[in-house]
């Protein structure tokens, strides 16, 4: 098994590991995890926007795969391109952790309560874009590094904010340093936010039956924040958020893009048949794309 080399990289891998083993009854240290260094994780001077996009996290991985160095690949979902190489597939998904962004400051339990003028850190463009929506006179600036740097730069003060992943703070045992969690209504989760996938080659059956777990209306919701992500082109130089949840038999659909710097948004809620997922996500998609002015994503 592939994977990065972060703490949530880590245990998001010994995750997989472990439901791995029991699913087939198998002792763990069977399967071996193998420590890829990604370009994402070695570019820590500028924004993935600007460095080549979230491939950048997957790119040496893919390759690992292809080569036949790994069989399985393990993921954070919101970090896979919406385009794969041929050869490369999604074999599975684990059942998702919780979905929201968590807000993480000493000086405010919101973006609204932070003084005029104050500082945010975020690596995310949809993070940062919807600070701005809600308060353009604070300033957003690039934060990079794994979890554990990120709270380590806010609690030294080079930041007064920031915000995180709820799902990878409960993955490390963090989320008490979480000061709130903010509502998806308002912060829209990036697409697969929670969720870890598995990848494996295209045509290998017996690398892409290695999943556990893989519940069917995770796979759904992510696979519908993909298709939206799909029509509108999406990657991570677009602030774009999707989050599909299952309510009873439907899956509801929410899916918004900004301007970079907060000044516009579009946004649609559609809601559809549990089955139809894919094509529910590819129809907001659609649906916001034939609003958008076509100058849209051009700053």
């Amino acid at each position: 098994m592939g994977t990065r080399g972060s703490p949530l990289a880590l245990a998001q891998a010994h995750e997989l590991r472990n439901r791995l083993a029991a699913a087939h009854r198998i002792e763990k240290d069977a399967i071996e995890i193998v420590v890829i260094k990604t370009s994402g994780d070695a570019i820590q001077d500028r924004s993935l926007s600007e460095a080549g996009g979230k491939g950048l996290f997957t790119k040496e991985l893919d390759l690992a795969l292809t080569r036949g160095d790994v069989d399985i690949a393990v993921h954070s979902a919101k970090d896979v391109p919406t385009y794969l190489p041929a050869e490369i597939v999604i074999a599975g998904y684990l059942s998702r952790e919780d979905v929201r962004d968590a807000w993480i400051s000493p000086h405010a339990p919101h973006p609204l309560g932070l003084p005029s003028g104050a500082v945010v850190g975020t690596a995310s463009l949809r993070r940062g874009a919807m600070v701005k929506r809600l308060r353009p006179d604070l300033s957003i600036v690039l934060l990079r590094g794994n979890v554990e740097t990120r709270l380590a730069k806010l609690a030294a003060g080079e930041v007064d904010a920031t915000l995180l992943a709820l799902a990878g703070l409960k993955r490390l045992g963090l989320e008490a340093r979480a000061t709130a969690v903010l509502d998806v209504r308002e912060f829209v989760p990036a697409a697969g936010q929670g969720a870890i996938a598995v990848t494996a080659r295209a045509g290998d059956e017996g690398a892409r039956r290695a999943r556990a777990d893989p519940r069917r209306g995770d796979r759904r919701g992510a696979c519908g924040e993909r298709a939206f992500l799909h029509v509108l082109d999406g990657s991570c130089k677009t602030p774009i958020g999707a989050y599909a949840r299952l309510e009873n038999s439907e899956i509801v659909f929410h899916g918004v893009v900004l301007k970079t710097d907060g000044s516009q948004f579009f946004e649609t809620v559609l809601r559809g048949p549990s089955g139809e997922a894919a094509a529910l996500g590819a129809a907001a998609g659609s649906d916001l794309l034939a609003r958008l002015p076509a100058d849209f994503f051009k700053d």
